[in-house]
């Protein structure tokens, strides 16, 4: 017999907020206390009862966690890259959550070399993740940083290759990656402020040198930048790299000499951004200098770097924006977007060839792979699609023949991905803008208004979320999901304008979007009110916050995860991780303007005595990107506010942040959870 669990009540406290003569009353303020026990036992009260009220679909959650995991090559291992004379390899074991790295020299038919086995590393924590791995110039040593609790606070440790022997240096609350100097014995790192979490420093540390402090080496004032430091791929410049949302500066220094002064490549102009890439004499440079809104590319030599001795090589062009640079000895690649679409194109520097790869629909994702090698002819390049596996493929950029290294292998034997069928399909926004769909679905689910769709979107920061395949999605799609990515504007699906278009005093344009997206699929006679459902994460859980708000009608259910959802008080709080560093996609809202046009939509502020439809909406204790108390104070709000009988259920990982659990089995069972959630609301249940 299920057990009665009371729907969890938070307390109230009202707190005064006021600025701009604008006085706002919140009564869930004091969950901001993580280490409070009253908190802890209200996330634990709301985690209760999701687990009581979800009790009848744990078999179902189980059994589509199986499902998803069986579709998984669990022994399975990257396509070797060589780097700098070895050949370096990620895999996988059966019935292991966490990658193990290793090299082999010279050949593939060395014996293979262990760098980590991360599932030892892992043993004892309930969160891990290992990143950064950066080797030193002459192979012997390998740094990394190591994070245990999910907050992206990384420490950095350095171990001897030839010993495996790891270093007793153990550097605390930084981003994670460094890079080394050409003398094998300086290390490079960006560090973060221990409260608001930016990389606000650049350090050296010389390798075993206990009883030495590291060095400053750079420091970022500005509180709206963060900084990191890498070499460029010719090795010859350790590069710190200054960024904003809308401005960048680079400072350089030879890698040979690590003990000389860094010099600024071009100081920062506001709204001046680029990005560098060094090749035998020249600088190559991505930016939007001169309102080239979409980038153009230019050069300079590298003993001139000011923005005076720019020359272009690639014009501005209105309808294509430059993403990126991969340079080769003899080849210049350059990643584009066109109409949303990927491109790849291929120029020899001696201007003898200029051509594309050749792709063939409109829901396909492309982009370059691990170039690390200038003196090659092949490019390695990823390509998938909603309806095709990811594949590897070098191709030969002089003999135009491509090899498949790797296909993605479904492990499922009913899959035929002849089975599925995907399409692009634009709504017609309030303003007129088309904003353009990708939709996939089994070519056997009916159009008629009966199917359930699953509508996703991001919508920030110029962040794009290109059509790709998911073995997870088949769970859905088999059962007669439609799936659809929306393109709303805040991304750059369509361009730099695209983005522009739905930031600072436009952001509502990305929400209108989405909602006529859904108002179109309804329409169309995809689906139909009972049975479309809406889902996003982080910026796009605000998105989820304002549609709730805004159109909660059209809607049966809605999943929220890690959701940015209290926007006017995070953004007022400068102690708040990433706070500073975002006004210039969200506004300050120290200036009136931007308070009143962020309040007139922050999901918390506006909920409503109305109707919600059902939610679930999710978080980590330890979130570093979004808080945990914004969902959390959220739900409390709408418990309070919400007019109807429909599920709301919040669930706090108490072990994780942003990204959520770290092994790669135990991330499944998060997508089953969230998945379970939606079977249930179409009555599915197995």
């Amino acid at each position: 017999m299920k057990k009665t669990v009371d729907v969890p009540v938070a307390k109230q406290i009202p707190k005064e907020l006021s600025i701009h003569d604008d006085l706002r009353i919140d009564p869930y303020f004091w969950l901001n206390q993580r280490e409070d026990q009253d908190v802890l036992d209200y996330l634990n009260a709301e985690n209760d009862f999701y687990q009581n009220e979800t009790a009848h679909t744990k078999a179902l959650e189980t059994s589509l966690f199986e499902e998803m995991k069986a579709r998984i090559k669990e022994d399975d291992s990257s396509v070797p890259y060589k780097y700098n004379g070895y050949w370096y390899i990620v895999r996988y074991e059966k019935g292991k959550d966490y990658p193990i790295y290793t090299r082999k020299k010279a050949t593939l038919e060395a014996e293979e070399e262990l760098l980590f086995d991360c599932n030892k590393m892992a043993e004892g924590h309930s969160y891990f993740r290992l990143v950064g791995l950066s080797v030193s110039p002459d192979n012997s040593m390998i740094a990394y940083g190591l994070d245990t609790v999910g907050r992206r606070q990384y420490t950095l440790r350095i171990k001897n290759l030839k010993s495996n022997e790891v270093f007793p240096d153990a550097i605390e609350n930084t981003t994670g990656s460094s890079t080394w100097a050409n003398d094998n014995a300086t290390l490079f790192y960006a560090k973060k402020n221990e409260q608001t979490l930016r990389s606000d420093t650049i350090f050296k540390h010389h390798i075993g040198n206990l009883d030495v402090s590291d060095t400053l080496v750079y420091t970022e004032d500005d509180d709206t930048f963060g900084v990191a430091v890498y070499k460029s791929k010719s090795r010859k410049y350790i590069i710190i790299a200054c960024y904003s949302t809308m401005t960048n500066e680079y400072h350089v220094l030879n890698a040979d000499s690590p003990d000389e002064a860094f010099e600024v490549f071009q100081p920062r102009i506001r709204g001046l951004e680029y990005s560098i890439s060094h090749f035998e004499g020249w600088f190559y440079i991505l930016t939007n200098h001169e309102k080239a809104t979409n980038f153009k590319l230019v050069k300079t030599p590298e003993s001139r770097t000011r923005i005076e001795n720019w020359q272009e090589v690639i014009a501005h062009r209105k309808n294509v924006l430059l993403e990126d640079l991969d340079i080769f000895k003899d080849f210049l690649v350059i990643t584009e977007r066109s109409n949303g679409l990927n491109r790849i194109r291929i120029k020899r520097w001696d201007q003898s060839d200029d051509y594309y790869l050749p792709f063939d629909n409109e829901t396909y994702t492309a982009n370059t792979g691990t170039n690390v090698d200038f003196d090659t002819e092949i490019l390695r390049y990823t390509y998938n699609s909603l309806t095709q596996p990811a594949s590897v493929i070098d191709f030969n950029m002089r003999l135009k023949t491509k090899e498949i290294k790797k296909e993605q292998e479904v492990l499922d034997p009913n899959f035929d991905k002849d089975n599925y069928t995907s399409q692009r399909i634009w709504a017609t926004a309030q303003d007129g803008a088309k904003i353009p769909m990708s939709l996939v679905r089994r070519k056997d689910t009916p159009i008629n208004g009966t199917a359930p769709v699953l509508q996703y979107a991001y919508g920030s920061y110029g962040s794009t979320i290109d059509p790709y395949f998911s073995t997870i999605r088949l769970s859905l799609l088999d059962r007669g999901f439609i799936y659809v990515i929306a393109h709303v504007r805040g991304g750059e699906y369509l361009g730099r304008d695209w983005y522009e278009d739905g930031k600072l005093l436009k952001k509502k344009n990305t929400f209108t979007d989405f909602i006529d997206c859904s108002k179109h699929l309804i329409a169309s006679g995809f689906t139909s009110e009972e049975h479309l459902y809406a889902m996003g994460g982080s910026a796009g859980g605000l998105l989820m916050g304002v549609v709730l708000n805004e159109a909660p009608q059209l809607y049966n259910g809605v999943i929220a995860a890690v959701p940015f959802v209290d926007v006017v008080t995070t953004m007022l709080d400068e102690t708040i991780p990433l706070t500073t560093g975002e006004y210039d996609e969200w506004g300050n809202p120290n200036d009136k303007l931007y308070y009143d046009y962020m309040k007139s939509y922050s999901p918390y502020d506006n909920v409503k005595k109305q109707a919600y439809p059902n939610l679930l909406v999710t978080t980590g204790l330890h979130d570093s990107q979004v808080q945990y108390w914004e969902p959390a104070k959220w739900v409390a709000k709408l418990r309070t506010y919400k007019q109807d009988t429909n599920k709301l259920y919040l669930v706090t990982n108490m072990d994780a942040g942003h990204g959520g659990a770290s092994g790669r089995f135990e991330a499944l069972k998060e997508d089953a959870q969230e998945y379970a959630f939606l079977l249930d609301l179409e009555g599915i249940s197995s």
